[in-house]
């Protein structure tokens, strides 16, 4: 999966950076490398979700899909 992010250059120094396709998905660094680091641990964070049980009766169907 490719996944387009803008990075900023912050005021105080350093950079910011988001993701405009997940909104409110945002992190920082003091060096392009922290902020690279940064931007995979913030999607992966944002993309995490806990899903309740959901409760499939014999007519449903359930799939798994890589995104």
């Amino acid at each position: 999966m490719k996944i387009q992010v803008v990075i900023h250059e912050a005021a105080e120094g350093g950079y910011w950076a988001e993701v405009p396709a997940i909104p409110g998905c945002a992190t920082q660094g003091d060096t392009i490398e922290e902020l690279l680091q940064n931007l995979y641990d913030a999607i992966e964070g944002c993309l995490a979700v806990s899903v309740e049980t959901v409760q499939v009766t014999g007519k449903d169907r359930v799939l798994e899909i890589a995104v």
